[in-house]
């Protein structure tokens, strides 16, 4: 019986040290993480342009050198992946519209009834582990949040609307922040489409850009100033990250497919420039994708072939082939494509599609400049940072451990 007992008691104490590991203690103050992302924001733009508040943000916390997305390198696969730390692959956000086999249904991101469909999402989204675990979330427009994933919503969420001003955003997540304690979220995701939209527009280098990004950092200014006057303002963990960086794009360097294959080969051709997926019709497949490999400033891969380093392919959503233009190359599927100033969803080591992550508070060194991350590794460091049990994902807790206190 004493044999057992002492048994017992050293369990206890070895699961107790295991605990204080995993979720170290804090004070009275539950934790709270504030994380923003700001689209397409490349890790390279706050050198083009003097940036106070992401200066600051360095200064007093975590700048890492950049932040990798996943394949492919645009917006929705890549928020859907700092949600969930898995490669959309395995959560099955492949692209920003894309179809799916299996239900013969399409998805898109202007389609609500798709974007609010659990159906499509796997995975499950740190909102999703949080509330299993009885800590409340809030979601401004991430990626994943308006549909109701293995049944559950964020605690407090808003159907995305891009015309809501950004002070207005700000507003709410302070007022979400200001509820008595056992309303209060102790999560809170937002999101925000620049600089994305002016890279498109104007070029990632552009006059425009540097505009935009000044305004940026007077956007972050506001958000600051605003959560350090919450009593709780000492206890948050303030995250800022964006999807995916941009490169130069011009109608000088684009490839026309209608030159080099017949459309109606396939019966279905989804993804943007530069990420395309083929669906071939029966009895085309052979020369569908010879065609394919002779259209120049391209790869192309059969979908169970893509080079294992890109994590791409096994999901019947990415279809039979996949193609992807060379970086600074666009495809066009007509002749009325417009060709954008600025473009994104390129091989991932491209430093040029690397983004941000910058993070201050009580859990985060001060003036500390961390290495390369990967968007998957968000969703373990939130976990931790929540004292939440993580799912098992892709993303890696090791990778951001020497950036905490």
């Amino acid at each position: 019986m004493k044999n057992k007992t002492k048994g017992l008691i050293t369990g206890v104490v070895a699961l107790s040290i295991m605990m204080l590991v995993y979720f170290p203690l804090c004070g009275a103050q539950k934790p709270c993480v504030v994380m923003i992302s700001l689209d397409g924001f490349r890790s390279d733009y706050p050198e083009m342009v003097h940036l106070a508040t992401f200066d600051s943000l360095a200064k007093v916390g975590v700048r890492a050198q950049s932040l990798k997305p996943a394949f492919p390198s645009i917006t929705f696969p890549n928020h859907y992946t700092m949600a969930t730390g898995l490669y959309s692959d395995h959560h099955g956000i492949v692209a920003n519209s894309f179809y799916d086999p299996t239900s013969a249904r399409h998805y898109s991101i202007s389609d609500r009834s798709a974007v609010e469909d659990a159906a499509f999402y796997g995975g499950e989204p740190v909102w999703v582990t949080a509330e299993k675990q009885g800590v409340r979330t809030a979601s401004f427009f991430w990626v994943g949040s308006e549909a109701p994933i293995r049944g559950r919503y964020p605690t407090y969420w808003k159907k995305y609307d891009q015309k809501v001003p950004f002070s207005a955003r700000v507003d709410t997540v302070i007022s979400w922040l200001s509820l008595p304690v056992d309303k209060r979220p102790q999560l809170v995701m937002m999101y925000y489409h620049e600089p994305d939209a002016s890279g498109h527009r104007y070029g990632p280098e552009s006059k425009e850009m540097k505009e935009c990004l000044v305004d940026l950092d007077h956007k972050l200014s506001e958000l600051t100033g605003k959560l350090k006057g919450l009593t709780i303002f000492p206890d948050i963990n303030f995250i800022v990250v964006s999807d995916h960086g941009m490169e130069a794009t011009s109608h000088k360097r684009s490839v026309k497919l209608g030159e080099y294959l017949t459309t109606t080969w396939f019966s279905q051709i989804k993804g943007s420039s530069p990420v395309l997926m083929f669906k071939v019709k029966d009895n085309n497949r052979e020369k569908a994708f010879a065609a394919l490999k002779h259209v120049p400033h391209c790869r192309v891969w059969k979908s169970d072939e893509i080079p294992p380093e890109l994590h791409y392919g096994k999901n019947p959503r990415t279809l039979d082939f996949v193609l992807l233009a060379d970086n600074g190359w666009s495809v066009k599927l007509g002749d009325d494509d417009r060709v954008s100033e600025g473009s994104h969803g390129f091989d991932p080591d491209q430093r040029k599609m690397h983004a941000i992550f910058y993070a201050a508070g009580p859990s985060f060194k001060k003036g500390y400049a961390a290495k390369e991350l990967n968007t998957l590794d968000i969703y373990p460091l939130v976990c931790r940072l929540l004292h939440i049990r993580p799912e098992i994902v892709d993303g890696k807790i090791e990778k951001v451990l020497d950036m905490l206190q």
